[in-house]
């Protein structure tokens, strides 16, 4: 399963930027990293599913280190080039769902894009919490179809489609708050907040803590 996943996301590394963008606009992703620059202190940082480091910059300015990871060495090929000016960001391939890091290892969990395309969201929070430090911070963004009209979700949806094409059958593309606090607070993380941003187009936004 893992192999068939690398293969899949492999064969977008290289436009994978310009695909975001298509599908889910610019503004959107301006109004996410705007929200992530103003995060502070995350100290040593572990994010999975980086792709090719879309929004690992923007953590990187307020981390001591970043270790950006993902399943596809073709994402991170792409990710050493757009990352290469910063010196705090090790790149490193890793499973989300079942990594060698030690326990108490990280400060912060991030992870952007990634929820709503993984089969098991709960290994993938199981592991957060593993390798995070008691009180640690998790950061999760996922783009959402929740909040959007009819109109502009099938717009979305059509250029998805255009670009990536059908997605895996397990994919939640309606993810609410309330599911994404549910599924961090079912492996004993306290959800601290949960924010739709956007307009036309929508991104959840959660920080929880590891209890």
């Amino acid at each position: 399963m893992a192999g068939q996943k690398e293969e899949y996301w492999s064969k977008f590394a290289r436009t994978y930027n310009n695909d975001q963008e298509y599908v889910v606009g610019k503004t959107i992703l301006q109004t996410v990293t705007k929200k992530l620059s103003e995060e502070r202190d995350l100290g040593e940082v572990i994010e999975f599913g980086c792709g090719v480091g879309y929004f690992t910059k923007a953590i990187a300015k307020n981390a001591r280190h970043v270790t950006a990871t993902d399943l596809s060495d073709e994402m991170l090929e792409m990710a050493r080039i757009q990352l290469q000016e910063f010196q705090n960001i090790t790149i490193q391939k890793a499973n989300c769902e079942d990594t060698s890091f030690p326990s108490g290892r990280f400060d912060t969990v991030f992870m952007a894009n990634l929820i709503h395309v993984v089969e098991n969201p709960m290994k993938v929070f199981q592991e957060s919490h593993q390798v995070l430090k008691n009180g640690g911070l998790l950061l999760v963004v996922n783009f959402t179809g929740y909040g959007m009209n009819w109109f502009e979700k099938m717009k979305s949806g059509i250029r998805y489609l255009r670009k990536w094409g059908m997605p895996p059958r397990y994919a939640r593309n309606n993810l609410s708050p309330d599911e994404l606090v549910s599924f961090v607070e079912n492996v004993d993380f306290k959800g601290e907040e949960v924010q739709l941003l956007g307009d036309k187009t929508k991104a959840l936004y959660l920080r929880g803590r590891k209890e």
